[in-house]
């Protein structure tokens, strides 16, 4: 069982940023698509701003694209409000330092309305409304995420001379699980296994993945916002370390069409307010599968629907759905089954869970979980019953 570093000792952060070396401290937040937006704030400015009065960010950061294009369509925030500031602040609980900047304290922070209430528009926010909700159906929603990414021998500065067209691969060939191939990039390999442990991201597994210069790792699983928090800052913590061995990490969900895109799965489990009792597992079951994890997958399948944009959130998304890809085409589940769209795994009472293997790497973490756990939520609630029967043998040709 994983333990999640909240609550904390808030007078202990702030004693340790004071007593930090460094004048400076690090935030970010999450825009729309993932991506981490921050900057550096004086301890002085930041020590104000975590005494609860948080610190201005420009509006903008939730009224365009990764590519910092404006939406034209916005109400929240565009031309027409002038992009003023909206306020942040500071969640004292993700307090880390960051070992390939000597140590500099870092932390996220949240989005709150004028009045001081949480802003519809973070994503974050949305996930921390989804989790109460599951806290007062009387469960704590416990979750892990795995990347798979392309790695390349480039910089900003080549691609650009390339336009963008044709980068290099960090490394020849298919080699999944490829032994030689995490040998020879090796620093960079442990790298991203110490670095990210020493950031508060343990690695449970790092490998190579079917495809040229392809890693995957999964991220050790925990309640639900640290999940979250994690996945976000892995993506671009990964970034950052590789540019250091002049490597272009990317988590394009589809780069190249003959070759398989880049998944981003979410594994999911319900667990009792003590945190001691998975409520997915029933060891009477045939499957191992109790009523409410059943009702959970019915949610998960009657929302798919609606919830497809959590999971894919750009064209280029859907371009990786595609048959024999390792990417799930039709609404499905099955049983330890790698073509359905929802894989059950029996893991007994420790590690029974779902793993949605629809989203890609492009996705939000924030976005993705509160879907995710808010259609099974949904299922739950409504107590659906999953009249659909579990895929065995390829979900590519099943009949829907």
């Amino acid at each position: 069982m994983a333990n999640d570093p909240r609550p904390i000792d808030a007078a202990a952060v702030l004693d340790a940023v004071r007593r930090s070396p460094f004048q400076k401290v690090k935030v970010a937040v999450a825009d729309i698509d993932g991506v981490l937006r921050g900057k550096y704030l004086h301890r002085d400015k930041f020590l104000s701003a975590a005494s609860g009065s948080g610190f201005g960010f420009c509006s903008v950061v939730l009224g365009w694209d990764m590519g910092d294009v404006c939406y034209d369509n916005c109400a929240y925030t565009g031309w027409h409000t002038g992009y003023p500031d909206a306020n942040a602040r500071v969640d004292l609980s993700t307090y880390r330092t960051i070992p390939w900047e000597q140590g500099v304290p870092f932390f996220l922070g949240d989005f709150v309305d004028p009045a001081g209430k949480p802003l519809a528009q973070c994503p974050r926010q949305l996930l921390k409304r989804v989790l109460a909700r599951a806290e007062k159906a009387g469960f704590i929603a416990r979750c892990g995420m795995e990347f798979e990414w392309f790695n390349f021998q480039e910089t900003p500065a080549t691609l650009a001379a390339k336009n963008g067209v044709a980068p290099t691969p960090l490394s020849p060939g298919m080699f999944g699980y490829s032994l030689i191939r995490m040998a020879q990039n090796q620093p960079f390999f442990a790298a991203i296994m110490d670095e990210l442990l020493a950031f508060g991201i343990p690695i449970e597994g790092l490998h190579t993945e079917t495809g040229p210069g392809v890693f995957e790792a999964a991220i050790l699983y925990s309640d639900a916002l640290e999940a979250a928090d994690r996945a976000v800052l892995f993506k671009t913590a990964v970034k950052e370390i590789g540019a250091r061995f002049g490597i272009m990490p990317s988590f394009m969900a589809k780069w190249h069409a003959q070759l398989p895109g880049c998944s981003g799965h979410v594994h999911q489990s319900l667990w009792d307010p003590a945190g001691t009792t998975n409520r997915f597992h029933d060891p009477a079951d045939a499957l191992g599968m109790s009523a409410t994890y059943r009702h959970y997958v019915a949610g998960l399948l009657r929302c798919l629907p609606e919830i497809l944009p959590f999971f894919a959130p750009t064209v280029n998304s859907y371009k990786r759905l595609v048959d024999g890809f390792w990417a799930p085409t039709k609404a499905t589940w099955g049983v330890d089954n790698r073509t359905v769209a929802f894989r059950h795994i029996n893991g007994g009472p420790k590690a029974t869970r779902m793993e949605s293997r629809i989203p890609g790497s492009d996705v939000n973490p924030y976005l993705a979980m509160a879907a995710t756990i808010g259609a099974g939520l949904y299922g739950i609630e409504n107590k659906l019953a999953l009249t659909d029967q579990p895929i065995t043998g390829s979900a590519y040709h099943a009949q829907m």
